[in-house]
């Protein structure tokens, strides 16, 4: 498309930062915490990915949409983003998978966007200042007080149990239903598939995948479930999902992993928020992160052993609360310094603050699905 065929649009940051750009995708205006994502790849992803809800992405690289949209690629049923932001995009994708443009996908699941951004300033100016709320308007009806208006009604990503609203509303079995996505499967014996329940704090349908890849049965519940509810699905493993938000207001998840932890022996495997939701749990605390972690190529580890990590949060543990005599930090993101990973002693507990299913992203981590079905394996070995 080209740009002179473009409708004018606008960007307002909480500080008073204004640039102006082109519309494309949906019309209209939407508001919400402007953040940046380092990938070379995986839009759609991204896009779909429930982690971003409420959130206004910007893309580093220069242009989207040159591989459309497909089905296959997907993170969950519907995007999650309220909006985007980029240097340029196009409406002449090529790709052997792809089923539609992305401006028409944005159209139809009114994704406002902006186009013809500096994204590089827009970039360094948020790795200076911080993520802070937004609004992107391509109506060409508000003015700059109209705004100002819509950032005063935007609340702060701090305190926002976000969970709730992207969570699933009711139990369901997870069907295999993007098995071309991952065409290798763990070889293992002949074992039944272990019984997982997955609390959904916002989970992506490739975790799922793995999980499935590993032989895993997975039962999802909302994030709301409580003890007796796990339970009765009579579990040998629970997973905690990601999610968006702010993870010390997800209360209701952080009480049940305190009772799964001090009333059973299962094994409990958590990623990102589930991560997050595991260290509250266990006494610890959390903090906003400046701008976040949210790329393909965050280097984890700890004592000599590193993996290049996908990330997506904008919260972290603070390692100092972390008790030294329960609590083993197992990784450390080695460009700030904060907790990635952690292990409970005594128990089949841990949790690691990346996303080892890569989807996009490296497959260096996709062994802790391994770890997670190995305790469950000797689990069932030891009730023999």
């Amino acid at each position: 498309m080209k740009p002179d065929s473009l409708n004018t649009a606008q960007l307002l940051l909480a500080d008073g930062t204004f640039l102006e750009g082109k519309a494309f995708g949906y019309r209209g205006t939407t508001c919400g915490e402007v953040v940046f994502n380092t990938g070379m790849t995986g839009y759609q992803e991204v896009l779909t990915d429930p982690s971003y809800f409420g959130q206004l992405v910007t893309f580093t690289y220069p242009e989207i949409g040159n591989t459309g949209i497909n089905e296959i690629d997907n993170e969950s049923s519907k995007p999650s983003v309220r909006g985007v932001i980029v240097r340029q995009f196009t409406d002449i994708p090529s790709n052997w998978r792809c089923s539609r443009k992305l401006e028409d996908w944005f159209v139809e699941e009114k994704i406002v966007g902006i186009c013809g951004v500096d994204t590089r300033a827009l970039v360094r100016h948020l790795r200076n200042f911080g993520a802070m709320n937004g609004v992107i308007t391509n109506e060409g009806k508000l003015s700059l007080l109209d705004l100002k208006q819509e950032l005063k009604n935007t609340s702060q990503m701090e305190g926002l149990n976000l969970a709730s609203i992207v969570s699933t509303k009711k139990d369901f079995i997870w069907r295999n239903a993007c098995a071309l996505k991952f065409d290798q499967r763990i070889k293992r014996k002949k074992d039944s598939p272990y019984r997982v329940v997955a609390i959904d704090f916002g989970i992506k349908r490739s975790i799922l995948e793995r999980l499935v890849a590993h032989n895993c049965e997975i039962y999802i519940v909302p994030s709301n479930s409580d003890f007796s509810k796990v339970m009765s699905f009579d579990p040998e493993g629970i997973f905690l999902s990601n999610g968006p938000g702010d993870p010390s207001a997800v209360k209701e998840g952080i009480n049940l992993a305190k009772s799964l932890i001090e009333d059973t022996v299962l094994p409990i495997f958590g990623i990102c928020l589930g991560h997050q939701i595991l260290g509250l749990a266990l006494g610890g605390e959390t903090f906003k992160l400046d701008f976040g972690h949210r790329g393909l190529n965050h280097p984890c580890g700890i004592r000599g052993q590193l993996e290049i990590t996908s990330q997506n949060h904008g919260f972290a543990l603070e390692a100092s609360s972390l008790d030294e005599e329960t609590i083993d930090i197992t990784h450390f993101n080695l460009n700030d310094k904060t907790v990635a990973g952690i292990s409970m002693r005594g128990k089949p507990v841990f949790g690691v603050q990346y996303h080892p299913e890569a989807s996009p992203g490296p497959h260096d981590a996709d062994h802790h699905f391994d770890r997670f079905v190995s305790l469950m394996e000797q689990r069932r070995k030891s009730m023999v």
